[in-house]
Formats: structure tokens, sequence, C-alpha cells
């Protein structure tokens, strides 16, 4: 059997320009980066008189060992409305190095549904995450700098709150001591670093509608505070200018395509358990004026990314999806009803009937919560019996949610065909889309909604820092802005050990800050931490290159 990366090697790809045409963009508004892959002037390209086309929000269960493959069930869902007949953009996040390394390896898709050129994506691609550790790298040093200079703002070193950011798992560079060695060295103190995704600057260029909205919103990013307790944003240091230098072609979304020549945009990658969790508007809004159905994920499982995309991304830009396809598999839901992973590729009607509460529980948030259309895709294995798939098809279907089989890993678009039909028909179905909580709710009441309402939890507990930090950040004026959860992936509640559909839970945020730039709240909740290590055996061990330039043991 093919790795992934023998797959995408053994795929011959189309020039850009001929991806180019097919999504019908005028050759004029490329910016080629080589033979396979381009920059868009997404400006023009949005200024077109056309109307917009169909948006699709590609979710999944919550997460686990067994996998679930929501990028690839986006990637093969994409390629195959266009083997239906339909025009299609798939529109995903880039992956980040640190996970690529890592665990959990790249997200350019899988089998025989991915984005190419895999390795460019993968690694450095286009440079836009470089863009943005230099630019969050560059407000950090002047911000020292100031300081260092006389302090003319009046900042406590004790309570700056940006924090260096490189894309890479380094458990080592979490808590560091700086500015060391003697007066002309700077101004000693405790700092840490951050993943790249993790930087606000990476929410701000996802959510960002243009060049002058970037500057904007980046100048309103807090920094650090005063002795007295005012913060101090980017824009006093004025560092908005050469920070918007930095990123002014990192906000351009990128093209690249399909194994099958599916145009694709692949744009910004912020992660869904530390910040929001999905591509930028610049590449959706780009993708809605290009094609008739475009299709588009969120990180995590529903309650993380979706709840992000709807509650916070859709709300910023007036987004309204038409659809929602919630991602499972057999073999997750049977580890969500206890079963081992070892013992996953055996029959377990009892296991599987046990874990099927999570499946549920994320489809009526998605039809109940949010009033949104949804199908549920059985992203199919080989050793699933045709009893398991009957059960969830039986189970979904008393929550008047159909089911279809996605074959799209060993078979691309024609595995997905089906998925794609049932897509179709439902962005012409009732929507009656809502948000799970108003903006004109108390921080701690819109955190208590999304517990209670997306999370199915009893309630919210914010410790004795987290009361103080809403209380202030609401006499400054944060209070209206929507909240973005720090939660683990791996359960509803903030306890990753609970597994399934837990009920009766309580959900503890122990810190809250405000990410003005990016316009939201981020609530940290358990052990979540925005710099991740590296596992034992990392990833990176199997990867290497030939005296050719070939890569190898690339995920």
């Amino acid at each position: 059997m093919l790795t992934d990366i023998e797959i995408a090697q053994a795929t011959p790809m189309q020039p850009i320009q001929r991806i180019a045409e097919k999504a019908g963009i005028d050759p004029e508004l490329l910016e080629p980066y080589g033979k396979y892959k381009a920059k868009l002037d997404a400006r023009a390209i949005r200024a077109q008189n056309t109307p917009d086309g169909k948006l699709i929000l590609v979710t999944a269960i919550t997460p686990t060992p067994a996998g679930e493959g929501k990028t690839t069930t986006t990637i093969g869902l994409a390629d195959g409305l266009r083997r239906i007949g339909k025009k299609s953009i798939v529109a995903l996040r880039e992956p980040s190095l640190g996970p690529v390394f890592g665990i959990k390896g790249g997200a350019a898709g899988g089998g025989y549904a991915q984005v190419v050129p895999m390795e460019d994506i993968n690694l450095h691609f286009t440079g836009d995450f470089h863009a943005i550790g230099a630019a969050n790298n560059l407000l950090a040093a002047m911000l020292d700098n100031h300081i260092h200079q006389g302090n003319a703002l009046n900042i406590d070193p004790r309570r700056i709150v940006w924090r260096r950011c490189v894309d890479m798992n380094d458990r080592q560079l979490r808590n560091i001591v700086d500015g060391l060695g003697g007066r002309v060295n700077g101004v000693p103190r405790e700092d840490g670093y951050d993943i790249t995704v993790a930087s606000e600057i990476m929410a701000v260029l996802c959510l960002a509608d243009s060049l002058t909205d970037l500057k904007e919103r980046l100048a309103r990013m807090v920094v650090a505070y005063t002795y007295d307790e005012q913060p101090v944003t980017a824009g006093q240091l004025k560092a908005a200018g050469a920070m918007t230098a930095l990123l002014k072609d990192a906000i351009k979304p990128n093209l690249v395509q399909t194994l099958e020549g599916t145009p694709a945009l692949v744009h910004g990658g912020p992660f869904a358990n530390i910040a929001h969790g999905c591509n930028s508007i610049m590449a959706t809004r780009t993708a809605l004026k290009l094609g008739d159905y475009i299709v588009t994920e969120a990180g995590f499982g529903a309650d993380l990314g979706a709840e992000k995309f709807l509650d916070i991304k859709c709300r910023v830009n007036g987004l309204k999806p038409d659809a929602v396809v919630v991602v499972a598999t057999v073999r997750a839901l049977k580890m969500h009803g206890g079963l081992a992973k070892t013992e996953l590729n055996r029959e377990d009607l009892e296991a599987l009937k046990k874990g099927l509460p999570n499946l549920l529980r994320h489809v009526e948030n998605m039809t109940q919560v949010y009033g949104l259309p949804c199908v549920v895709a059985i992203n199919r294995f080989p050793n699933d019996t045709e009893a398991e798939l009957k059960l969830i098809e039986d189970e979904c279907r008393a929550l008047h949610v159909n089911v279809a089989l996605s074959e799209v890993w060993a078979k691309g678009g024609e595995g997905g065909e089906t998925l794609a039909k049932e897509v179709v028909r439902l962005c012409e179905a009732e929507n009656h889309f809502r948000f799970s909580y108003p903006l004109d709710a108390s921080i701690e009441e819109k955190i208590g909604d999304i517990v209670k309402n997306v999370y199915h939890g009893s309630g919210v507990m914010l410790t004795p820092a987290a009361k103080k930090q809403a209380a202030q950040l609401e006499k400054l004026g944060f209070g209206g802005l929507p909240v973005c959860m720090a939660k683990t992936q791996y359960s509803f509640s903030d306890d990753p050990a609970l597994l399934g559909a837990p009920e009766g839970f309580t959900v503890t945020v122990r810190s809250l800050r405000v990410s003005a730039g990016a316009g939201f709240i981020v609530a940290l909740t358990g052990d979540i931490m925005t710099m991740p290590g590296l596992p034992k055996a990392p990833a990176a061990e199997k990867i290497d290159v030939d005296a050719e330039g070939k890569i190898t043991g690339l995920f």
C-alpha cells in the first residue's frame, strides 16, 4: 500500500495557471510561487460583481487516536462535487511545522484526497507562517526596546502579555528569563514563547477583511499593562505599520490544487484548541466569488472548531453556512464507547452504541443549537461491518439527519459523490442559522452559554483570578466581544479523560485574556498550553531527503 506522500508524488500536477483558469481567475490576478502554487489578488477577485456560492462547513466528532479524517473528507467532497458537475472550491488551513514534526503529521489530507504539492504545503509553503513569526517577534523586540530606552508609556514589566513565538513544538521555551547580561542587554524579566499558530497575529491575519483592516487590528492588540493597569497597544508602540509591511504578502490567499485538479485555497492556520481554528476570511470570501460550492473545515471537533467558526468567524464577517458535514468513523466512535485502540478492527456493536452519543450530540448541536442543515459523513475503513454502519444510520435518522458513506481516502472524488449529492440537496434545505450566545451578555454568561448549549455541561466556574480579569476586561470596554475557548480537544468537558458525551460537569476557567486585535476574549481552561512539546518519538525522526531532493517519511 502506498503512503500519502508516495501517492502525492506519483500523481502529476497541473500548472497553477491551469488551476486558476478552472477557477475563473484572471491571469493578471495570479502571483506564481514556482510551477504549482500562487498568491491571489483577493481584493480584485472579491470586487467582481458575481453572486456568492454556497458555503459548506466540514467538522467532526470529538477526536481520538483512531483518527477521523476531516481534512481528507473536506478535500474528497470538493472533488466529488466536481465529479457531479458542480463548480467547487476547497478552502483549508495551512499546516503548522509543530505537528508536522511532532505527533500529528501534516494536514494536506490523505490517500487519494489530498492537496498538492503536499511537501511544500506541509513545510515552508509560501512563507506565511514565517512572516507571522517575524511580525510577532518584531513587536516583542520593540516592546522590550521601549522599556530599555526609558519606558515613556509607563509599562509594568511584570504585566507584559505579549510573548515571542516560533513555529515548532518546543517545551523548553515555554518559560524563560531574558534580558540577562547587564544593562546594555535589556531589562531582565520572565518571558516565554508560544507556537506561531497561537500568536494573536495569526488570528488577526485570519479574521482581517483587507490590508487596511489588518493594520487597524494589529494596532489594537494589547501587549502589556501600565503600572496603573491601563492597556498598552501595538499602535502605541508605533509597530503596526512595520508589522503590516511584513504581512502584506502573507495576507494574500494561496492557490494550489487537489490530486484531481480541483482549485484549493490554503491560507492561515490557527489551532482550534487554543485559537479560533479556521482558515482566513480573505480565502473564504475569495472562494465564495470563485465557486458555486465552497467546502471549508474547522479544526478538531464541532465543539471547538465549528463553534468558533459559527460564533466568531461568521459573526465577525456576516458569513452564513448553507450546510454542515459532521465526519465520524466507526473506529473513533468505538473508542468513545470504551474500546481500546488495539481492539478497533473487530465488530463491537455494544461499544459503538456506547460511543454514538458523541456523534449525536455534535449533530444535534448543529441542527438544534445553530439551526443548520446537517449530514453525517462516515469515513469508511476496510474493517467496518454492515451492521455497524446500519446502527449509525438508524440512530442518525432518528434525528432526521442522513448518513453518507465517504470513501474518498481510497477512491478520491468518486468515493465522495454520494456525500456531494446529499450536500447539494441540503444547500437548498431550510436554514435557521443562529448563534449559541448573545454578544451583549457578560463574559461569564457567554462562557456559561457555550458550556451549557454546546458542551452540555452544568455550568462554568471562574477562578478568583479569572473573575478579577473578567471584571477588568469589562471595565476596559472589552465585554462585548465574543469568546474563544481554549480547551482540550479530546472531550466536550475540560477533562480529556471524559470521553463520549458526558453531562453534569463544570468547566473551570483559570485565566482570561483579551485578543483585542482579533476581536475576542480567550478563556483558558484545564492545562491547555500555547506551546506544545514533542513526543517521545517525534515524526521528524522518520523524515528524510535523498540526493535528488525527494522527501520521504512526511505524512
